[in-house]
C-alpha cells in the first residue's frame, strides 16, 4: 500500500503547498512514484503549483519527474450508500485510483477544518504541519498562559488529530507519525522565537508529535511557484551557479526529508 503523507494546518499562510511540493518533488527526483491530491477544492494552490509545473516543462521542452496530481473525481449521488457522505467517496475513489501506481501519496489539506481534511488526517501514515514560527500560530496547537507562557493544554486542531488517532486504534492501523514543522524561522536568535521553541517541545511530550525545523523565509519560493518548480530544479530550469540562500534552502530540504524518516528513503539529492 502507499504511504500516506498529509500536510495539514488549519490556518492558512503556513507553508502547506510548498511543503507539498517540494516533498513530492524530492521523492519522485528520487525514483519513487509519488501520487498527489489537493483538498482545498476552492483555492487548490498544490494543484495549481503541478499545473504550473507541466504547463512550463511543456513549454521549455523540458521533462522532469513530476507528482501524478489528479483532481476528486466526481460521484453521482444516486451511487451513495444510505448516509454515505459524498466527500468521503470522493476521496476514497481518488487514493484508490492512485494507490496501486504509487509509493507515496501527498495530500495537502485546506487552511479550514472540513470534512475532507477530517477524514484525511485519519489516513496518514505520515503528519507534517507546518506552523509559522511565532505564538499566533502556536495558538492553532495549544492554549498558553499569557503570563508564564506555559501550556495549558491542546487546542482545536490538536483535538482533532487525537480523534483522527483514536480512529486509527481503533482500525487497527498504525499510529500517525505527527511531526511539526517549524517554517520561516529567523536568522536572529530572537527572545520570541526560543520561547515559541520551549513551547514547542514541552506540547510535544504531551501529545506527542516531533518538532523539526523546516524553510526559512525566502524569495525564492515566491518566484518558483509561476513556473511550477523547485530548489531541485534550478539548475535544470537554467540556472548554473546557484547562490548562498538556494543552497541553504536545498540543504533545508534534505534535512526535511531525512526528519520525515520515511519508508526507504534517503534524501539523497
Amino acid at each position: 500500500m502507499a504511504h500516506i503523507i498529509v500536510v495539514g494546518n488549519e490556518k492558512g499562510g503556513s507553508g502547506k503547498s510548498t511543503t507539498c511540493m517540494h516533498v513530492a518533488t524530492a521523492l519522485a527526483r528520487m525514483g519513487h512514484r509519488v501520487g498527489a491530491l489537493d483538498l482545498d477544492l476552492r483555492q487548490k494552490s498544490f494543484g495549481r503549483y503541478v499545473e504550473n509545473r507541466r504547463a512550463y516543462l511543456a513549454r521549455s521542452n523540458l521533462s522532469l519527474p513530476t507528482p501524478d496530481y489528479r483532481d476528486l473525481p466526481e460521484i453521482d449521488a444516486a451511487s451513495l450508500g444510505s448516509g454515505e457522505n459524498a466527500f468521503d467517496a470522493r476521496l476514497s475513489a481518488a487514493i484508490a485510483a492512485l494507490e496501486p501506481v504509487s509509493d507515496f501519496i501527498l495530500i495537502d489539506c485546506p487552511g479550514s477544518h472540513t470534512r475532507l481534511s477530517q477524514v484525511a488526517h485519519s489516513l496518514a501514515d505520515t503528519l507534517i504541519t507546518p506552523l509559522n514560527d511565532s505564538f499566533v500560530d502556536f495558538d492553532l496547537l495549544a492554549r498558553v498562559d499569557p503570563e508564564t507562557g506555559r501550556v495549558k493544554g491542546p487546542s482545536i486542531y490538536s483535538e482533532m488529530v487525537w480523534n483522527a488517532r483514536q480512529l486509527r486504534a481503533q482500525a487497527g492501523l498504525k499510529p500517525i507519525d505527527w511531526i511539526v514543522l517549524r517554517n520561516r524561522l529567523g536568522a536572529q536568535q530572537m527572545h520570541n522565537k526560543k520561547k515559541v521553541g520551549a513551547a514547542l517541545e514541552e506540547l510535544s511530550k504531551r501529545i506527542g508529535f516531533r518538532v523539526a525545523p523546516g524553510f526559512s523565509e525566502r524569495v525564492i519560493f515566491r518566484e518558483l511557484f509561476p513556473r511550477g518548480l523547485t530548489l531541485l530544479d534550478l539548475k535544470d530550469s537554467g540556472v548554473d551557479q546557484l547562490n548562498l540562500s538556494n543552497i541553504a534552502a536545498r540543504q533545508e530540504l534534505r534535512d526535511l526529508i531525512k526528519e520525515l524518516k520515511l519508508p526507504a528513503v534517503t534524501a539523497d539529492f
